[in-house]
């Protein structure tokens, strides 16, 4: 399963709560389509740490980054290049 499918299956499944991926954009907004709230951002990061083995530093938790699917898929990707 690629970094994208384990990222989409995530949020389908613990924010809208289906495997519908036609439910979910790969640039959709978590914040401006009301699917994530800042609390589930922090549970967002928890999984990203434990499933990428990455560290998600204070100034790297911003939309760009965290707010679509595709965001965190090319964040992953360079913190895992480093």
């Amino acid at each position: 399963m690629s970094a994208e499918q384990k990222i989409r299956s995530y949020i389908l499944e613990n924010y809208l709560f289906t495997d519908d991926e036609s439910a979910l954009g790969s640039d959709d907004s978590f914040l401006e389509k009301g699917i994530i709230d800042s609390t589930g951002i922090l549970e967002v990061i928890h999984f990203l740490e434990d499933e990428f083995k990455v560290r998600v530093e204070d100034d790297e938790m911003v939309p760009e980054n965290l707010d679509s699917v595709n965001n965190i898929v090319q964040f992953v990707a360079k913190k895992q290049a480093i």
